[in-house]
């Protein structure tokens, strides 16, 4: 079983590094870059030289694009703000020498915010598909959260991946704009109507589930802000998606 790892970027230079360099034990590792303006390519070539230039086609476009590049049957998909940790690393290994393999592997992620790792709430364990055969796996939902499916068994790792997924809570407060503002397109495409009841009930819901159901008040003031933001994150989906039917109406 030979392992071609595939990373998509832009302006990474933050992350891309220590990604690549937990990615070092991979039969090969394949960068697809977007357009950064900073050091990320720089950093990139110390650790491969099969990098791509490849201007964004999509969450979903851009990965398959990479996808395409790799010469082995399994790809090991990492986004460039995430780490295998040597746990995880020993774990595939010895389940790769165990043999009767299934057609893909769900990781775990663990995320490093506001100076501590988040075990609860709906942030842990957080578990994706991210090692499987490239010949049974095909993209869900490719414009936003895009999902890998496979045919076939898949089974868990228990070692997550290291996610450092906000510089800062302005990154986080930026990066939670960009994805609110694709669900609600999503939505808007799908037809997809808003209801009062969106605004009313899903986000305390969601404090509510994350902190209290879930747990992430044991995470301390992180858990606390964890929840908070999210509830906030589910309030601008739906008020965007409010903003989306008044524009169409108005264009009618």
């Amino acid at each position: 079983m030979k392992i071609s790892a595939c990373v998509i970027c832009l302006n990474e230079e933050k992350n891309i590094g220590r990604c690549l360099k937990s990615l070092d034990w991979c039969d090969e590792i394949i960068v697809v870059d977007s357009g950064s303006t900073d050091d990320t390519l720089g950093i990139a070539r110390a650790h491969t030289d099969k990098i791509h230039e490849q201007p964004w086609l999509g969450y979903g476009g851009q990965k398959e694009f990479a996808w395409s590049k790799a010469k082995n049957e399994w790809i090991f998909w990492v986004d460039a703000d995430e780490v295998v940790t040597p746990e995880l690393r020993e774990e595939i290994r010895t389940r790769i020498e165990a043999g009767d393999l299934p057609a893909g592997f769900q990781t775990p992620r663990m995320v490093w915010y506001l100076g501590r790792w988040i075990r609860h709430g709906d942030w842990y364990p957080d578990y994706k598909l991210r090692l499987f055969r490239l010949d049974r796996s095909r993209i869900v939902n490719p414009t936003i959260h895009e999902r890998v499916e496979v045919d076939g068994r898949v089974e868990r790792f228990k070692n997550p991946l290291e996610h450092y997924t906000y510089e800062n809570v302005s990154h986080q407060i930026r990066t939670w704009n960009t994805f609110t503002t694709l669900m609600a397109e999503d939505m808007h495409q799908r037809g997809r109507r808003f209801r009062w009841t969106d605004i009313l009930f899903r986000p305390p819901w969601k404090f509510i589930r994350m902190y209290l159901l879930k747990a992430g008040f044991l995470d301390g003031f992180a858990g606390f802000a964890a929840a908070s933001v999210s509830m906030f994150g589910s309030f601008e989906k739906y008020l965007k998606l409010r903003e989306l039917e008044l524009d169409a109406r108005s264009k009618d």
